[in-house]
């Protein structure tokens, strides 16, 4: 079987996992069992994007543990072909806001560990707009950059909707002036994108999965963005954080508590701005229980953002339901 064959024959299946910017599909070979990764081209940008992926893993291979292997890269038509990780999706048997198990708390941070002592001369190349290494006050003000660029682009379309949902006319406006407080930090690879939907636990380990985010920044954004999105019990959120801080070295995690909150703020912004967009999007096609997830969801990110700007965090399901239903077709 060619690699063009493997990328015909995923295309052709209809069981592949969709994420938000690639297609995964499962085929198996002579050889064993592959994931060949498609970009899904209609994908709105809503993200960061600084490397193309198959960059990263080459990068971080010789560093990193435990990672897909990249197996084959295709330019036209464009796809990835990776080993197949067997295992469990964190997410299935721990969904959002549940405990995890203490193995993946350990492998979380040990990949944190891992990536801030690459060499950074052995990081993919940076564009010259970049900010440079320890300059975190210009690292926060770009990715606020782009998500005020996503809210300007959706403004005209989906401004009734932000309003009544509490979002500012400026939502970035009460994180803007607290940039530049940042502690300087030595910049490291990010991974800027470690939810339970790409970890794999398999045999009492977690492989990391879908590294197309990834970035060169500050690693205090690292876990801000891994906790905003992991949503852990209080009691192992900080487990995870002493850990980090005892682990890595001291001034990749030197800094108040206040520099941790400040990026959890942003991303609580950016979810409330982005997740109204692609949301609205799913509920038309979504089944009445996917439906009351994905409204329930969003009351909780659109409080959490409600939070940062002061307001009250009062939004029901029902009231988010109203809202979004003239997008619902």
């Amino acid at each position: 079987m060619t690699w063009v064959d493997l990328y015909s024959q995923a295309l052709a299946a209809d069981d592949a996992a969709a994420g938000y910017y690639n297609r995964n599909v499962g085929v198996r070979t002579a050889d064993g069992k592959v994931n060949v990764r498609i970009p899904l081209e209609a994908a709105d940008t809503m993200d960061v994007r600084l490397w193309r992926e198959e960059d990263v893993l080459a990068c971080i291979r010789p560093y990193v543990g435990r990672v897909p292997e990249l197996r084959h890269v295709s330019e036209e038509p464009r796809f990835q072909v990776h080993h197949f990780i067997e295992g469990r999706v964190l997410d299935t048997f721990s969904p959002r806001g549940s405990s995890v198990p203490a193995n993946v708390m350990a492998d979380v941070v040990e990949l944190m560990d891992q990536l801030v002592r690459m060499p950074p001369e052995k990081a993919p190349r940076l564009p010259d707009h970049w900010p440079v290494s320890g300059d975190s006050g210009a690292f926060g003000r770009l990715l606020a950059g782009l998500t005020q660029e996503v809210y300007s682009a959706h403004v005209a379309e989906y401004g009734e909707a932000f309003a009544d949902l509490g979002i500012p006319d400026t939502p970035l406006a009460v994180v803007e002036p607290l940039w530049d407080t940042l502690t300087p930090r030595p910049f490291s690879v990010l991974h800027a994108d470690l939810h339970r939907k790409n970890m794999i636990v398999t045999d009492g380990v977690t492989w990391f999965l879908d590294w197309e985010l990834a970035l060169w920044g500050d690693p205090m954004y690292e876990i801000g963005i891994h906790f905003h999105k992991m949503d852990y019990p209080h009691d192992q959120q900080a487990e995870v954080f002493h850990r980090w801080r005892e682990q890595l070295p001291a001034q990749a995690t030197a800094g108040p508590l206040g520099d941790l909150e400040l990026y959890m703020a942003h991303e609580r912004i950016k979810s409330a701005i982005v997740d109204t967009v692609r949301y609205s999007k799913q509920l038309a096609a979504a089944s009445r229980p996917e439906r009351d997830f994905l409204l329930g969801r969003l009351a909780k990110k659109a409080n959490a953002a409600r939070r940062v700007w002061g307001s009250p965090a009062d939004l029901t399901q029902t009231r988010v339901a109203a809202i979004l239903a003239p997008w619902e077709g």
